[in-house]
């Protein structure tokens, strides 16, 4: 809401009096008082609204650019001697510079004319310097201004000479400041409205906002209307067919129009505030809608068909050409303004074109109405025209106002001459709206506020906002005291409504700080599941992977791209209602196609490697199986190992749709290589390949991370996403907790990824629900050194490492403190069918040093032991 502040001055008077009472301080008001009024500072003003909750978005000093433009008379003008095209003139500027020579080029000038001139080393609009100079051989010691060089447009002055010398009305003494004669300087303040706040959306709205914020005295405009002529009710007739969409329709007839521009100063005040000025009749109901904050209409009543005015709905398919000259197509949840034969406005939103003011309109109705927002909205919406009359509307005005404002406009038009005012008011709702009533306690109030505001100040506060309290008499801190509400102020609807208004106009800075009444507090901090979450996001950096963040909005389509069977839970999705097209219609089930989309993006781009990372939701429609909420703390304490803590989360909720968060990783190409221009796109491994083993450690280290025990790997060789044999899966405490692998070339080829590219999928919240926190266990430093030896085995291909060192630590018990791969070989020295797999295995005793024989005892253990569970046969120690 655009507020110039010499609009806003003239609805506040002075009011010393009363200061102190209603607890305001007066050195924050940014008044002087004056004998000649008040002058209001604008930055003060700002300040200060923004504090009461009418925030102050920005300042704008209209015509602060223009400097050392005065007033001058022609005295002498002829032609130049060199040039055919331009004129010498002699301007009388009076004590400004007195007589000086113009040359111009202008042909709309004459001896006598009063213009406005730009002395040398003036500025114009738009910041431009005027300085001396010379034209064919003579000086000119300045310029004749035109409307744009005064920042004025065609419809600030109308009937002058496009881009030619702005003449100004006789008699205006020379010497004088331009910028004053024509109000160029304006300041304007910008204020945010709340949508709670429609009332204001308007200049007495604001002025009485920024009266109980500077203790001044609001002033609202004195209407009076002079009517003449034959009553409205018998030029007009208005019939509402839809009361529950138009509650209240008010009009007046208007005869003996003359269009016109408005008056300068309307034409002032409209500019400064953002609105074009267009006629007389329409100027004035802009003005109305920005002083009051009610939109009216004016109606060429010769274009009303039968003089009929009927508020209905518009039918199915019904059609409107608008103001705008495009045709509407309407429909009956709208609520149009007809005629006799058809509509001729869309209520609240816009006019039509038929009934349209003219330069040839004669009388007009005058149309003050009170329209259900709801409707008003999404008509609006549905018709793509949102207007400054819809916006106000949509967010519900007061039914009381309608006729103020009618009156206020007919008022205008008959003070400027614009047209006759028939006698009479034609109202649909002649009866007033009940008056509302709201209660509040004192002592609750201060109570919720932490403060002590005395009853006297309370009522203060409430009477300059246009609360009705009557006497307060001996009014007790204990009492419920009762006011009437104002009608324009919709928003307050219970006891702390009244309390907000009492604290921002008693001041948010004058409460003081206080702890909380309350027995118990809370203490604020992360909970366990967000630091894991953190955790897990810091080791996926130190592995060197990038986070990325995809929408988890996604296409069919995908699911067939995966090569996911049918009857897969991964089909079961949540359909979107509203999508935004086919690619965006059903909630992810994972995430494993938009990391593609990444790998394939990335390489499109030439990057030749990268490895990239995502904590994402992902959605089932259908789940039977467990809850997808985060573990609490509370219900972690007790459950100690990882499968008491994920028997927790697989509680069954029932069959509704729920969200799983999935730790999405994804490799491809080299590692730590340069792209085409040489820059650096990852630091994990630099030179490596991606492949199954990388991308296994990585998934290790975050485990160990975590402190999660027991975890195993399995094969996986039957799901279509993955290359089979290059796929497992990852198994905690005996339950599933995500696979990883290379994908299969097809869905490569699918997603346009490189045919090695890997990823993982792991459920999130497993992790997080089964990772150790930050439980540390204590072990001291080995007393003892470490006996080591090497074991390498013959055994066949199809024998899983994991099951060899399974057997291992079973036979070598306690005493076995690692045991560690380092080597699996097939070759010209193996047999064929056969592989040779190599560990190093490390023994230490707690309480003494191990012999020689005892190790080689433990060996011979875990020999004989392999040989009977796989045949293998030792190749060495």
């Amino acid at each position: 809401m655009r507020v110039p502040l010499s609009w806003l001055n003239e609805y506040l008077n002075n009011n010393s009096n009363g200061v102190e009472a209603a607890g305001i301080n007066a050195e924050k008001s940014g008044i002087n008082a004056e004998n000649s009024g008040i002058i209001l500072d604008a930055e003060a003003v700002a300040r200060e609204m923004t504090m009461t909750g009418t925030k102050a978005e920005g300042i704008e000093y209209r015509g602060s650019e223009i400097k050392n433009i005065v007033t001058g008379l022609i005295t002498k003008l002829y032609k130049h001697p060199e040039a055919d095209r331009l004129l010498v003139s002699k301007v009388d500027t009076g004590e400004a510079a007195g007589v000086i020579q113009v040359i111009t080029g202008a042909d709309n000038i004459s001896e006598g004319d009063t213009i406005a001139v730009a002395l040398a080393g003036s500025t114009i609009s738009g910041g431009k310097k005027i300085g001396k100079g010379k034209l064919r051989g003579l000086e000119s010691n300045g310029m004749m201004c035109s409307p744009d060089e005064l920042g004025l447009t065609p419809e600030d002055c109308p009937g002058a000479v496009e881009d030619g010398i702005l003449i100004l009305d006789p008699g205006i003494p020379s010497g004088i400041d331009a910028a004053e004669v024509l109000s160029l300087r304006e300041t304007v303040i910008d204020f945010e409205i709340t949508p709670n706040r429609p009332d204001c959306l308007s200049m007495t709205g604001i002025a009485r906002e920024a009266a109980a914020t500077l203790d001044l005295q609001f002033v609202p405009p004195q209407i009076s209307v002079v009517e003449q002529g034959a009553a409205a009710a018998s030029l007009a007739v208005v019939e509402v067919k839809a009361p529950d969409l138009c509650p209240r329709y008010t009009a007046r007839v208007i005869t003996d129009v003359k269009i016109a521009p408005s008056p300068v100063w309307m034409r002032r005040r409209l500019r400064a505030a953002g609105v074009r000025p267009i006629n007389n009749i329409v100027d004035i109901t802009n003005y109305v809608m920005l002083e009051l904050g009610q939109p009216l209409h004016s109606f060429d009543l010769a274009g009303i068909a039968g003089r009929r005015i009927i508020v209905r709905r518009a039918a199915d398919n019904e059609k409107i050409l608008t103001l705008d000259e495009q045709e509407r197509l309407l429909d009956s949840s709208m609520l149009v303004i007809a005629d006799a034969e058809g509509p001729v406005a869309v209520a609240g939103v816009m006019g039509g074109e038929g009934s349209g003011i003219s330069p040839g309109t004669k009388s007009i109705l005058l149309e003050s109405a009170y329209f259900d927002k709801t409707s008003v909205r999404l008509a609006a919406k549905k018709l793509g025209m949102r207007s400054e009359a819809s916006s106000r509307f949509e967010k519900g005005l007061d039914p009381e106002n309608t006729i103020i404002a009618l009156n206020r406009a007919a008022q205008l038009i008959e003070m400027t001459g614009a047209g006759k005012v028939c006698s009479g008011v034609i109202d649909s709702r002649p009866e007033p709206q009940e008056r509302r009533t709201a209660g509040f306690r004192p002592e609750k109030i201060n109570s919720l506020l932490g403060t002590a505001i005395p009853v006297s100040t309370m009522i203060s506060i409430l009477e300059k906002l246009g609360f009705k309290t009557g006497v307060c008499g001996g009014c007790s801190e204990n009492d419920m005291i009762q006011v009437e509400v104002p009608s324009f102020r919709g928003d307050i609807v219970q006891e702390a409504d009244i309390a907000e208004e009492v604290a921002r106009f008693y001041g948010y800075n004058n409460i003081e700080a206080t702890l909380s009444a309350g027995s118990t507090l809370t203490q604020g901090g992360i909970t366990r599941s967000r630091k894991t979450a953190a955790i897990m996001s810091c080791t996926m950096n130190a592995c060197g992977l990038s986070e990325v963040c995809t929408y988890s909005f996604t296409s069919p389509k995908v699911l067939d791209m995966m090569r996911v069977p049918a009857g897969s839970p991964l089909r079961d999705a949540v359909k979107i209602q509203n999508p935004l097209g086919e690619d965006f219609s059903i909630m992810r089930t994972s995430a494993i196609p938009e990391m593609l989309g990444v790998i394939a993006l990335n390489n499109s781009r030439r990057i030749a490697g990268g490895g990239f990372f995502e904590i994402a939701g992902t959605y089932v429609a259908q789940e039977q199986s467990r809850t997808g909420q985060n573990p609490t703390e509370q219900s972690l304490t007790g459950k100690s190992s990882a499968a008491e803590k994920y028997k927790y989360m697989n509680e069954k909720l029932g069959d509704i749709p729920v969200e799983k968060r999935a730790l999405v990783i994804g490799l491809y190409g080299v590692l730590g290589a340069s792209d085409t221009q040489g820059s650096k796109i990852s630091v994990i491994n630099p030179g490596k390949k991606a492949d199954f083993l990388l991308l296994k450690g990585i998934i290790e280290e975050l485990i160990d991370v975590l402190k999660i025990k027991p975890v195993d790997f399995e094969p996986l060789c039957n799901d279509p996403l993955y290359h089979p044999g290059r796929a497992a899966k990852i198994i905690i405490s005996g339950i599933c907790a995500g696979t990883f692998g290379e994908v299969h070339p097809d869905v490569s080829q699918a997603f346009g990824t490189p045919e090695r590219t890997y990823v993982a999928s792991l459920d999130a919240d497993m992790l997080i629900g089964c990772a150790a926190g930050d439980d540390k266990n204590y072990e001291p430093l080995p007393r003892y050194p470490a006996v080591r030896r090497d074991i390498a085995v013959l055994v066949g291909e199809d024998i899983q490492a994991k099951k060899l060192e399974e057997t291992i630590r079973q036979k070598a018990g306690k005493l076995l403190t690692e045991a560690v791969l380092f080597d699996v070989y097939k070759g010209d020295q193996t047999p064929v069918g056969m592989k040779s797999v190599a560990y190093s295995l490390s023994f230490r005793a707690q309480d003494r040093t191990l012999t020689d024989n005892e190790a080689d005892s433990l060996m011979a253990g875990i020999a004989e032991g392999l040989e009977k569970a796989f045949g293998a046969s030792v190749r060495g120690t």
